[in-house]
């Protein structure tokens, strides 16, 4: 028999088009049925996320999308790549200061 393949969190987020955090709302709220492994990690059954979509009906999954204000969307990208962007200015002013 068969084993059924649970879907992560990020997977119904991107299903979904919806935030990660959004996902775990969802879940907490009950609205959409979730599975605790080990119990630490939550886990969807994809009959259930589909259930969840369809009822929303067509478009109103990208509504919810737009609720995560752009002012967030920024403060995360420099929160998760400050140690990119530091290195490259690094490197530039270094450059700057070799061929100058």
């Amino acid at each position: 028999m068969g084993e059924e393949k649970l879907l992560t969190i990020r997977d119904v987020a991107r299903y979904l088009n919806i935030s990660e955090r959004e996902v775990m709302d969802l879940a907490e709220q009950g609205k959409i049925p979730a599975y605790k492994i080990a119990g630490v990690y939550l886990r969807f059954r994809k009959e259930q996320v589909e259930a969840y979509k369809n009822a929303l009906g067509p478009g109103n999954s990208s509504l919810t999308r737009d609720l995560y204000p752009f002012k967030d969307k920024v403060s995360d990208f420099l929160y998760y790549n400050d140690f990119y962007i530091f290195s490259t200015l690094i490197v530039l002013f270094l450059l700057l200061f070799i061929f100058r």
